[in-house]
């Protein structure tokens, strides 16, 4: 009995014991698990460059007409002919609109009437001043008479001059807004014309900008009509006055329309090119991480493995050992998914594109294969 209550015991400590010693390696092996070293985070990297970059001050502004006019008559009556389609091009001197003017030609022809009259009299009159037949003050009156039915005459003449409505210059005129037998007061809109051959653009800038504000200066404008397509002027005028509201000085640029696409009234978008272009450091904006605390870069740069433990020989690499550093930068202008970095990052280094959110100072990363679209050379030619 006792026999066999030793070998039941024996046979229970043996299974206690081979459960153990599966348990310790188990935990051994979860803890060499967590000592071992982790793999590296691949990772987008683009190397810092200094190109030329040539500054500019963005603004919005409005389009407008170097000539244009809303047609309007000045005299009251009744159209009586239309002598345009709407839209078509006219050219300066041109009749648009005719009003009724049969009772002032009557009036006209009565006051040329009374002028023939009151010119025989007084030239009589003077044949007989020279001989005294009639008193000075008889001459007088005559020659007032005269004088009067001239100005008679010219006043009726440029009252129906007003009744014929000419094109002022040549131009585009837009949709008529009259017709045949309407009786229009003075004042009253017939059409718009415009000069589309050359348009202004007028914009504001800030009264501290003022100073790198020139006249001749470029300036490349852009329309939501027509995406991805620069117009350029120059700078034609600056208001000599800052408004006291807004501090804001106003510049007119000039800029050529061909073709007419352009039109009066558009919403531009614009941005004055100033002289200098110097060499800047330069990263793609994605490679920017923006916070509350400042903004960042993630920089790759190669550093120190860590040492192996339990005396374990470390690994043979064929690479360097790189790691990420987060450096706060300092920036500068944007344009074109590239932006410029003022302090903080030097050309030549390389900076993370892709992948940021999981890294942090000091991660274990692999440069991986590029997938994120580069700018086309055309576009960086033309951010500068």
């Amino acid at each position: 009995m006792l026999r066999r209550m030793l070998i039941m015991l024996g046979a229970v400590i043996v299974v206690v014991l081979i459960l153990a010693a599966i348990k310790f390696n188990s935990i051994y092996s979860q803890i060499q698990q967590f000592k071992a070293p982790k793999p590296p985070v691949n990772v987008e990297v683009v190397e810092a460059g200094r190109v030329p970059w040539q500054s500019r001050l963005p603004a919005i502004g409005t389009l407008t007409a170097s000539q244009g006019i809303d047609l309007s008559v000045e005299i009251a009556g009744t159209i009586s002919d239309v002598q345009f389609q709407s839209g078509e091009k006219v050219r300066k001197g041109q009749p648009i609109v005719l009003l009724d003017s049969e009772i002032e030609q009557a009036t006209l022809a009565a006051a040329e009437a009374d002028l023939h009259l009151a010119k025989v009299e007084f030239e009589r009159a003077r044949s007989l001043i020279d001989r005294q037949a009639i008193s000075r003050s008889e001459f007088d009156r005559l020659n007032a008479e005269s004088q009067k039915a001239k100005a008679s005459v010219a006043q009726l003449k440029a009252s129906l001059a007003k009744k014929r409505i000419h094109a002022p210059f040549s131009g585009t005129i837009g949709i008529r807004q009259v017709d045949v037998g309407d009786f229009v007061a003075a004042g009253t809109p017939i059409a718009t014309l415009q000069d589309l051959s050359t348009l202004f653009v007028d914009f504001y800038m800030a009264e501290q900008q003022v100073p790198l504000l020139a006249i001749g200066q470029p300036v490349q404008v852009q329309v939501a009509a027509f995406p991805g397509e620069a117009f350029e002027g120059t700078i034609v005028a600056l208001n000599p006055k800052v408004e006291i509201t807004t501090r804001n000085v106003q510049v007119r640029a000039e800029l050529a329309n061909p073709g007419e696409r352009l039109l009066p009234g558009m919403f531009a978008d614009l941005q004055v090119l100033l002289p200098s272009e110097d060499p800047k450091v330069i990263v793609p904006e994605t490679a920017i991480t923006y916070t509350l605390y400042g903004n960042s870069v993630l920089v790759v740069k190669e550093g120190q493995p860590p040492e192996p433990e339990d005396g374990a020989e470390a690994a043979p690499r064929n690479e360097p050992y790189l790691v990420i550093e987060r450096r706060f930068v300092k920036t500068g202008e944007r344009r074109d998914g590239r932006v410029v970095i003022l302090e903080g990052l030097e050309a030549g280094e390389q900076v993370v594109i892709a992948g940021q959110l999981k890294l942090d100072g000091g991660a274990h990363v692999a440069i991986a294969e590029k997938r994120t679209l580069e700018l086309e050379p055309n576009s960086r030619s033309d951010a500068r």
